[in-house]
């Protein structure tokens, strides 16, 4: 096991190189302030260890940020399984990096508890379980909630219509263009949430585009979908999208996919551009609200859901806050954050 000099204000970053696989696999921990750090495990490849360990570090920062943002007593946390360019795994080498990955998560002790994220499932998630990892919606034959991304799709919908309330007037997206760019689990259902709205879809896959126009969708190619001449943009794949110089037309921003600005910078241009950026860590975290309620408190799925609901009045605070200061979204949520963080280091000392 290599364990490396704590980074930027991360708590611990653990790399090791799976004895059965081969395969290297990390996890890193942001903060446990809150409590226990929550984060999902992330399964893809990278050209280069750097791009992994860098890939953990913001995501698992910005998981920090969605707990104490969302009120959860938790922290965050972010795990990869990084495979090399081009690698493809069989049944039986998935099985086996998996096993790797669960001994590395079982030797932290608790500090880490894992879920679902690209590339990952519940049924990855019942692997690590078994075999000494605690891990979050397993199947639910094996008592989970399975796959969040339902509630991850709700929670996108509450924050999308709070702030289309906010920038439009109403919360109702009907007539409005909306495009959504990645069209996996949670796209799909975000796209069908958005009864009356003119919906384009993006992604890299063909099989998406066939999907796409079955269902009556318009399509666009993923290097013009950002550009499009839209209402609201919906990034709902891959981070990194929001640049500087991106040309965008949507006076509105809101999706689920992770580190959707290449900087935090990036949400001051965007402000300057009279571009309103719902923050991602606020907008997707519907699955790890839903989650939490379910199978750490026990609520019923009614009552979780109106946690998930809850979002949106998080939304319309941040915006109204960041209007009537003249902030960014991403600054006022950084702050409620920051207060969270700062409440327990105060209780503490």
């Amino acid at each position: 096991m290599t364990v490396h000099p704590l980074p930027w204000d991360h708590e611990r970053l653990v790399v090791r190189r799976g004895r059965r696989s081969g395969v290297t696999t990390m996890v890193a921990i942001h903060s446990t302030a809150l409590g226990p750090a929550l984060g999902g495990c992330r399964m893809k490849a990278y050209d280069s260890l750097d791009e992994a360990e860098r890939d953990v570090l913001r995501l698992s920062a910005a998981m920090t940020d969605k707990c104490a943002v969302a009120g959860m007593d938790f922290g965050g946390a972010k795990s990869v399984i990084a495979l090399r360019p081009g690698q493809r795994l069989d049944a039986g080498q998935r099985h086996a990096v998996l096993l790797d990955h669960a001994e590395l998560i079982a030797s932290l002790d608790g500090q880490y508890l894992a879920g679902p994220d690209i590339g990952t499932g519940p049924e990855d998630m019942l692997v690590l379980r078994e075999h000494g990892a605690p891990a979050f919606c397993v199947p639910e034959s094996a008592g989970g909630i399975g796959s969040s991304s339902g509630p991850t799709a709700q929670g996108v919908l509450a924050a999308l219509r709070a702030a289309s309330e906010a920038v439009f007037g109403t919360p109702d997206p009907a007539g409005r263009r909306v495009v959504v760019c990645g069209f996996g689990s949670v796209g799909r259902l975000v796209a069908s949430g958005l009864a009356g709205a003119e919906v384009t879809v993006s992604d890299v896959t063909e099989q998406a585009r066939e999907d796409a126009r079955y269902l009556g969708y318009a399509w666009a190619e993923p290097a013009e979908a950002l550009a499009l001449d839209a209402d609201i943009m919906v990034p709902a794949a891959v981070g990194g999208v929001l640049g500087k110089n991106t040309v965008l037309t949507a006076p509105l921003i809101v999706g689920p996919a992770n580190n959707q600005l290449v900087d935090d910078g990036v949400a001051e241009t965007l402000a300057a551009r009279g571009i309103v950026w719902v923050p991602d860590y606020v907008a997707s975290a519907g699955g790890v609200v839903y989650t939490v309620a379910r199978e750490v408190e026990g609520l019923d799925h009614a009552a979780a859901s109106a946690r998930v609901a809850a979002i949106g009045d998080v939304v319309s605070a941040l915006l109204s806050d960041s209007a009537a200061r003249g902030t960014t979204p991403l600054a006022e949520a950084a702050a409620l954050s920051g207060r969270r963080l700062d409440g327990v280091r105060t209780a503490v000392v």
